[in-house]
């Protein structure tokens, strides 16, 4: 077989190579140690040739995110053991564990190079945050962005994860295209195809990947099509029909005559049998209407061999309609139909606008990465690109390789040479083929084995299992060794022919485990086998309900026995400890098993966790639940809506209490008036704020916490996490939708289509407590269990006719699919649909540490995999324990129970109060006192503290904390007075949302330009309805239209110098700095800009004394005129009920008492910061004009509502020193 034991020490590092890893024998150690030997440069025979590497240069590639980070954390965890062992002293370094191949490396270092070594690895470990860990889709697109240039690839490209709405929008189009112009008879036949778009597209999708397999019928259309094959039937059954007529009589007299003779066994054929038979047949042959006939039984009666079977006497008369029926059968089972072509079409069309309309907005998906840089590797650069990506990464190790597919077998190809075995380079590829289970994934089990057979004679093997007991890998190598073994068998694997087998299955041995599982002080079998006790073939449904019950029945035994400290896990010189729930994983086939067995569990009391839920949020009953909320939150006077939302579940309201809210108005009211405050709540803070209100006042936390299971099977945690998922979810919605119904439509879309492919829409994981893992065998793959249930392993759906498209491969191992079933093609579908699931069942079968239990039944037509192993695929069901006997030939590892009964026995958990464990202790010195701050976070005296949580890096949110503590300060959030004459901007509302309204609307301005806006009425006119109407302001739409106007073309005094503000072109609103704060000692800060500016008019102080990280924050509007450069900061503050109050005393009061001299001090020294790092000549007497806060309201006051001031640069050349950390200079001098 030319397979070599692996040693990680001698394993060559140079060339192509494959590692064959079965499960648990320690594929990841062994990639930590290649790992450590290149990052060292380990010399001798099997050095790699290019000396020592640093984690950039050596690409590992997996396929799951979450194999790339543990696979990182391995590694540097490795890395760093490594390195503490070569820091150790050579004169007192004790030992390492022999087993460790560490011992052996460091042996082969002198002393002296310990050292070095050490240092080696330890910038290896510090580096690996930069290391070339990667998904295969996560590299090609680095590599792409990268070689931009060698790749021919754009620049700029959007990756998008979730493609199905546009998938779904071409659908659409082409259902108007092609269909919307059919005639009403061919609008009938597509209706007999796909009902609706959503049909046509869930049967185009699976297609997609095969389009070039698809007949191209790109130069015809739909209604061709049809119309050519209904010609095509109309002109086969015309030529079927001719004889028929004429048969159907001749038949009549035949069979009529012999009858009469005595000829006919009339128990076989009866008269009024054929006669009814004759009579359909002579009806459809003389209809054209009518396209197909049933005669049932008459098929095989009316053949030779059925006339010969039902004559009694002499030789049967012949007739050709005898032979003829046969073919006729046949012929009418495949007429010409138009589906295949309708849908070859669709998909051809579908995926080519597909990928045009992608193109035009430079969007990319996720397999568009692998084709892209394949494309790039062949294109005419592509040797080019292929010997730069060498040169990047000459060593690359491709883990999980069993799971690649032609694509990426291609790219690795192309690049490294696999079966030239280049010596300036590396390839490790490490797979195990018998845990090859994701080909509905893509991945192709005959591209690993065409790499396999590249890398003849360099393949090698772990054998040695450290996962398992020893008895636990006995029972595993005899369940696939009795069917390896066996004469004229085809392997345990389905791929053995002749002397040939590429997927053999190989014996691995045990390093076994310290402990063992035991019940009573009885170490159990490794694999128990519960048998159905009614010994009688079941349905696919009667068996999962038969098997959860046993299976759950069992857990609760085995949890009871571990809380009465019977059962449980023991070794020498290893404490007994009590089985928990945590240590069972119960592995499943899809989502329909894990209900049922969580649903068994959970009425004995066992609470479990599904990890692999793939349905969305918004196919839960909590999804509609929520709209109801919200469109009673938004419309609380409309009683429908409210009573709606009111009786929800999830509100826990009775049925009295609902009925009570009729007669009692007050207790209505209440609702009405609770549910108003909600609406406002939404509208000031966010949908997620409101939500989690609700579930607040109305108690859902407690409540559904304490539900074991609703009436649809969800636990009060399940449901209660959905209600907190959406609401975070619809929170991020609501950022780019303007108003609540848009919402509301946005969730009640998301209900009526939840399919996606995004991880945001997905279920989340309820609880990580200790609880039963139920998983699927997929999600399993890598992990270990102590035990595991395999309760429905003999469950299977073997290949049908209408699993479109069918896919196989042929003797050269190429994929092929069929859009039509023909026998031979379903018989090639489902043996590769059985050699999946029995590796899935390999797969299944190596996740125990201790103990696996199987449910096993005879299932009616029975195909799985476990069947193809233990011998039972033709074996009657009153047979089927005598024939379980046989395989397991009295192995000490198995064990049958045939009886097993089930109950409703409770789990009863013992209430542990654990004590409250140590404090952690840090393990390195605690960081300096390090944190981002802003103008708006410094405290000054009597000053009230934010309670707003820690917003996010952006404008709008350092406005809105500014807004709120003004709004504080003047408490008061009501518009102004209803008796102040005329609508000016003095009457326009006071608070946060007015002040940020005022804000956002600026910014937008000077975004879309001053002069622009200035000219252009209609625009601004627009805008201002649009962003008035969200807020249910409208009255205001004109004034504000005004109001803006006049700032832009009113003379507003900066000093000395009148500027408007239609005039400016160099501008930029809310500029963002960040300024690096060094210890700053904030009283000498504080004193520095009261004595420099206002006139040393007195203020409030600063409350902190330092501040240490970095400071930063949002410039309103930053501008250059006549050569010189402007920080300007607006003002939403109401001074008063006129202009006259808008003074320069008014506003300096103003300034003092909010400390905005500070603020526009730190925006002018970061802007003189700025302009002394971009200009080569910076003079700040020369370039800063100055600061100035614009009161908007006081536009139209003499002082145009304008304080200015430009600070001295001394002051500039203070806040230099005291930022760096200094106090000495012109700071101490203060």
């Amino acid at each position: 077989m030319n397979i070599t034991p692996l040693d990680p020490l001698t394993f060559p590092l140079t060339g192509s190579h494959l590692i064959e890893a079965s499960a648990g024998t320690g594929k990841t150690f062994t990639i930590t140690m290649l790992y450590v030997r290149l990052i060292l440069g380990h010399q001798g025979e099997f050095a790699f040739s290019g000396g020592a590497l640093t984690p950039p240069d050596i690409l590992v590639v997996t396929f799951t995110e979450a194999a790339t980070k543990e696979l990182r954390d391995r590694i540097r965890t490795r890395l760093t053991e490594a390195a503490r062992i070569f820091r150790a002293d050579p004169t007192t370094a004790q030992p390492l564990n022999d087993a460790d191949p560490l011992q052996q490396l460091l042996t082969e270092y002198l002393p002296a190079e310990w050292p070095v070594c050490a240092r080696k690895l330890e910038l290896a470990a510090e580096w690996m945050d930069e290391a070339a860990i990667s998904t295969i889709h996560g590299w090609c697109n680095r590599m792409l962005r990268e070689h931009a240039f060698d790749s021919q690839s754009l620049f700029t490209q959007e990756l998008e994860t979730d493609q199905t709405e546009l998938r779904a929008e071409v659908v659409r189009d082409y259902w108007r295209i092609f269909f919307y112009s059919l005639a009403l008879e061919e609008i009938a036949q597509i209706n007999g195809y796909w009902k609706s778009p959503v049909a046509l597209e869930k049967a185009v999708n699976p297609l997609l990947d095969y389009v070039d397999q698809l007949p191209d019928l790109s130069a015809t259309d739909p209604s061709t099509i049809i119309s050519t094959s209904q010609k095509n039937k109309h002109d086969l059954l015309t030529r079927l029909k001719q004889p028929w007529s004429t048969w159907a009589d001749e038949l009549q007299v035949l069979l009529d005559t012999a009858g009469a003779a005595g000829q006919i066994d009339g128990r076989k054929l009866r008269a009024d049998w054929y006669t009814s038979w004759l009579n359909k047949l002579r009806d459809w042959a003389s209809d054209p209407a009518i396209d197909s006939v049933d005669i049932g039984k008459g098929w095989e009666r009316l053949t030779s061999e059925g006339i010969a079977e039902a004559w009694k006497k002499g030789t049967p008369s012949h007739h050709p309609a005898f032979n003829a029926i046969l073919v006729l059968k046949e012929t009418l089972d495949n007429l010409p139909d138009p589906g295949i072509e309708l849908l070859s079409h669709a998909a051809r069309w579908i995926n080519e606008k597909f990928d045009t309309i992608r193109k035009h907005r430079a969007q990319i998906g996720f397999n568009d990465l692998l084709t892209g840089l394949e494309a790039a590797l062949t294109g005419p650069y592509g040797e080019q690109l292929a010997q730069v990506i060498r040169q990047q990464f000459p060593v690359a190790l491709i883990d999980e390789f069993q799971d690649t597919d032609p694509v990426q077998y291609r790219i690795f190809e192309r690049i490294y040479e696999i079966s030239g075995n280049r010596n300036d380079c590396a390839l490790i590829l490490i797979g195990d083929p018998k845990q090859a289970i994701y080909a509905f994934r893509g991945a192709d089990i005959h591209t690993y084995l065409k790499a396999r057979r590249a890398v003849a004679g360099r393949r090698y093997t772990l054998d040695t299992n450290f996962r398992s007991t020893q008895a636990m890998v006995n029972a595993v190598n005899h369940c696939f060794a009795y069917v390896e073994n066996q004469v004229d068998s085809r392997g345990a694997f389905l791929f053995k022919t002749g002397d040939d087998n590429p997927v053999p299955f190989l014996e691995v041995k045990a390093n076994g485990r310290k402990d063992t599982f035991q019940i009573t002080g009885k170490i159990l079998p490794a694999m128990l086998l519960a048998v159905s006790a009614q010994h009688t073939e079941l349905s696919k449904t009667d068996y999962i309900e038969q098997m959860s019950a046993l299976c759950a029945t069992r857990i609760v035994d085995w949890l009871n026995g571990g809380e009465s400290e019977k059962i449980g896990f023991i070794g020498q010189d290893i404490p007994f400890r009590a089985i928990r729930p945590g240590d069972m994983a119960i592995l499943v086939n899809n989502g329909n098993e894990a209900a049922s067995i969580r649903q068994a569990l959970l009425q004995r009391g066992v609470r479990s966790v599904y990890l692999s839920d793939k349905d969305t949020v918004y196919a839960t009953p909590q999804a509609a639940e929520t709209q109801r909320w919200l469109a009673a939150c938004a419309e609380p006077d409309n009683d429908r809506l409210l009573r709606a939302a009111l009786s929800t579940t999830s509100l826990g309201f009775t049925l009295a209490e609902l009925d009570s809210l009729n007669t009692d108005e007050a207790a209505w009211e209440a609702r009405v008036i609770q549910f108003k405050g909600y609406r406002e709540l939404w509208q000031k803070q966010g949908v997620l704020p409101m939500l989690r209100r609700i579930l607040i006042d109305f108690k859902c936390g407690d409540r559904l916490l304490a539900l074991k299971m609703n009436l649809n099977g969800q636990s009060g945690e399940r449901i209660l996490t959905d209600l907190l998922h959406l609401a975070e979810i619809l929170q991020q919605a609501s950022f780019a939708l303007e108003g609540e119904h848009a919402l509301i439509r946005f969730l009640a879309e998301q209900i009526a289509v939840p399919e996606g492919e995004t991880d945001s829409k997905k279920l989340r994981l309820e609880s990580d407590s200790d609880l039963v893992k139920v998983v699927t065998i997929h999600k399993s793959k890598g992990l270990e269990y102590p035990l595991v249930f395999l309760p429905f392993i003999c469950a299977t759906r073997p290949i049908k006719n209408s699993d479109i498209p069918l896919k196989w491969h042929d003797d050269q191992g190429t994929l092929k699919i069929s859009l039509s079933a023909n026998p031979e093609i379903i018989v090639r579908a489902d043996l590769e649909r059985l050699r999946e699931d029995v590796r899935k069942l390999y797969v299944a079968l190596t996740r125990a540490c201790y103990l696996t239990w199987l449910g096993l039944a005879p299932i009616k037509n029975e195909s799985s995999a476990i069947g193809h192993l233990f011998g039972l695929k033709t074996i009657p069901a009153e047979q089927y324990l005598d024939a379980l006997q046989s395989f397991i030939q009295e192995h000490p590892d198995f064990c049958v129970a045939d009886k097993p009964d089930s109950n409703l026995e409770q789990y009863v958990a013992e209430t542990r109060s654990a004590p409250p464990g140590e404090a952690c202790r840090p393990l390195r010195a605690v960081r300096e006192n390090w944190r981002i701050s802003s103008y708006s976070a410094l405290r000054v005296d009597g000053s009230v503290p934010s309670t707003r949580m820690a917003q996010e890096d952006t404008p709008q949110a350092e406005n809105l904390l500014e807004e709120e503590q003004l709004e504080r300060s003047s408490l008061s959030l009501q518009p102004v007075s209803e008796q102040l004459a005329g609508v000016t901007i003095h009457r326009f509302f006071k608070g946060a949302e007015a002040g940020i309204f005022l804000h956002e609307l600026m910014e937008w301005v000077a975004n879309t330009g001053f002069t622009s806006v200035s000219s252009d009425e209609t625009n601004l006119r627009a805008t201002i309805e649009r962003r008035c109407k969200m807020r249910h302001w409208e009255t205001w739409v004109a004034p504000l239209v005004d109001w803006t106007k006049r700032m832009l073309t009113t003379p507003l005094p900066f000093g000395p110098t009148k500027i408007h503000l239609n005039s400016l072109t160099v501008v930029k609103a809310e500029m963002e700095f960040w300024v690096e704060a060094s210890n700053v000692d904030l009283t000498l800060l504080d004193a520095a800009v009261i004595k420099q500016t206002l006139a040393n008019r007195p203020r409030p102080h600063l409350t902190q004394s330092e501040l240490n990280g970095m400071l930063k924050g949002f410039m309103d509007l930053v501008f250059q005129y006549d050569g010189r450069y402007y920080v300007a900061d607006y003002k939403s503050n109401w001074l008063g009920a006129t202009d006259q109050d808008y003074t320069a005393a008014a506003m300096d009061e103003v300034i003092r008492a909010n400390r905005y001299d500070l603020q526009y001090v730190i925006y002018l020294f970061a802007l003189h910061r700025l302009l002394k790092s971009r200009l080569p000549d910076y003079d700040y007497e020369q370039h800063v004009g100055g600061a100035a806060c614009l009161f908007v309201r006081g536009i139209d006051a003499p002082t145009a509502g304008v304080h200015f001031e430009r600070p001295p640069g001394a002051l500039m050349d203070t806040l230099d020193e005291l930022f760096a950390g200094k106090t000495a200079g012109s700071a101490c001098a203060l």
